[in-house]
C-alpha cells in the first residue's frame, strides 16, 4: 500500500477521499470538527509537494437529491480557517462547474466537491459515476477511513481508474494503531465495550475474547445481561431475544479466561429525560416503572481500578446516556480513568470513534489518550476481521 510519505504530488492534480460527515447545528455551525482537522497533515503535504487538493465528502443522509441542510458550502469557513487558504467549490461534483474548475486548478490550491451522496450513484457503487469523478484528477488519496467499510463510488470503486493509489495519513494511522491494539498489545489488555444492543457488539465481542484479559461492560446492553441472569430491571433497554446470547457470552469467556466485568450498581430514571428523578440500586434490583441510564459510583470504582492495571486500553460506547449531562458522569469517569492509565501508567489507549470518541472529545480529553479513531463502524468491522472496501483498494 502506498502512503502520503511515499509518494510526491508535485503538479499532480490528487483526488481526496476525506470524510467530513461532521456535526452542524441549526445555524450550520461545525459543533465536533475532529474529522476535518484530521485531515490537514494529508492536504497539506500534498499542497506542500506542489501538487493541488480535490476534496470529495458526504455529508448526512440526504434522500434522493440535494439538500440544501447537507450542503457542504456549510465546511468552506472552516476548512478556509484549517488550511490556510481559499477553498473553491464545485457545486455539483461530476456536473460542468466541477469539470472547469478541476481543469483550471493550480498547485496549491484546494477545490471542494459538492455532497457525493447527493447522486444516488455513490452509495450504489456505480461504476460509471466513479469514473466521472476520477477524470478529475491525476492520483486518488484515500483518507477516509471513518467510511473504508462501504464499498461505494468514491471510497472504493473509482481506484480502478487510478495507477496512483495513496493512503492519506488518517488512513493509515488509523490501520497501524488497530493493528497494534488486535497483534501486538502489550498486556493487561482491557476491552471497554459500551453503547445500546449486544446485537451491534457480538461479532466485535467475540473476537475480543480471544485477545483480550479483561472485557468491562456497560452501557444499555448490560440490561440484557442482568434479565438473562435473573435480575430486574425495570423498563431499561432489553434485547429479549439475546438473553440466550449473553450467557453464551459469559460462558465463553469463562472457557477463554477472560475476565468479565459488567456494572454492581445502576443509576436509574423513572422517565428518559435529563431531569427525570433518580436513584442509585445494586444491579438487578431496578424497581418497576424506572429504567438504567448510566452505572454507579461502586461500579466506576470497580471499572477504574481494572484499566489502572491495563497496558493497553480499547474502548467503543459509552456507559450510560451521556448526551444528558445528569447520566453521563460513568462516561467521563471511564475517560478519566483510561487518560490517567496512558499518562501516569505508560497505556496505550485506542477509543473506537462513535460516541466513545465524542464522549472523550467533548470531556476534551481527546489529545491525553492514544489515539482517537474517526472511524466507528470501520474499525469495528476491522478489528471483527472483516475486509474493508476502501482498505482493499488501495492495495
Amino acid at each position: 500500500m502506498k502512503t502520503v510519505d511515499s509518494y510526491n504530488f508535485a503538479g499532480k492534480k490528487a483526488l481526496v477521499r476525506v470524510d467530513f460527515n461532521v456535526p452542524l447545528d441549526k445555524a450550520f455551525n461545525i459543533t465536533d470538527d475532529t474529522r476535518i482537522k484530521a485531515t490537514i497533515p494529508t492536504v497539506m503535504k500534498i499542497l506542500n509537494d506542489g501538487g493541488s487538493a480535490i476534496l470529495m465528502s458526504h455529508l448526512g443522509r440526504p434522500k434522493g437529491g440535494p439538500e440544501e441542510k447537507y450542503s457542504l458550502k456549510h465546511l468552506i469557513p472552516a476548512l478556509e480557517k484549517a488550511f490556510g487558504r481559499d477553498v473553491k467549490f464545485a457545486d455539483d461534483a461530476i456536473g460542468q462547474s466541477a469539470t472547469d474548475l478541476a481543469a483550471s486548478l493550480k498547485p496549491g490550491e484546494i477545490l471542494l466537491l459538492e455532497n457525493l451522496r447527493f447522486y444516488k450513484e455513490e452509495e450504489k457503487g456505480d461504476v460509471a459515476f466513479a469514473e466521472k469523478l476520477a477524470k478529475l484528477g491525476d492520483v486518488w488519496v484515500n483518507d477516509a477511513f471513518g467510511t473504508a467499510h462501504r464499498a461505494h463510488a468514491s471510497t472504493a470503486v473509482m481506484g480502478q481508474f487510478f495507477e496512483d493509489r495513496v493512503a492519506g495519513y488518517v488512513m493509515q494511522a488509523e490501520l497501524e494503531n488497530a493493528k497494534k491494539v488486535l497483534g501486538s498489545a502489550e498486556r493487561p489488555f482491557t476491552a471497554i465495550m459500551g453503547g445500546a444492543k449486544i446485537s451491534d457488539k457480538i461479532l466485535i465481542i467475540e473476537k475480543l475474547l480471544d485477545n483480550v484479559d479483561n472485557l468491562i461492560i456497560g452501557g444499555g446492553m448490560t440490561y440484557t445481561f442482568t434479565k438473562a441472569q435473573g435480575g430486574n430491571i425495570g423498563k431499561s433497554l432489553l434485547e429479549a431475544d439475546k438473553q440466550d446470547l449473553a450467557l453464551e457470552l459469559i460462558k465463553k469467556a469463562e472457557e477463554k479466561g477472560v475476565k468479565i466485568y459488567m456494572p454492581v450498581d445502576n443509576v436509574c430514571a423513572d422517565d428518559f429525560s435529563n431531569d427525570a428523578n433518580r436513584q442509585t440500586v445494586a444491579t438487578g434490583t431496578i424497581p418497576d416503572g424506572w429504567e438504567g441510564l448510566d452505572i454507579g459510583p461502586e461500579t466506576i470504582k470497580l471499572f477504574t481500578d481494572v484499566l489502572l492495571n491495563s497496558k493497553t486500553i480499547l474502548w467503543n460506547g459509552p456507559m450510560g446516556v451521556f448526551e444528558f449531562p445528569n447520566f453521563a458522569v460513568g462516561t467521563d469517569a471511564i475517560a478519566k480513568a483510561v487518560v490517567q492509565a496512558t499518562e501516569e501508567n505508560g497505556a496505550f489507549s485506542l477509543i473506537g470513534g462513535g460516541d466513545s470518541a465524542s464522549a472523550v472529545n467533548q470531556a476534551g480529553y481527546g489529545d491525553r489518550v492514544s489515539y482517537v479513531s474517526t472511524g466507528g463502524g470501520a474499525l469495528l468491522e476491522y478489528m471483527e476481521g472483516k475486509v474493508l472496501p476502501g482498505v482493499a483498494a488501495l492495495d
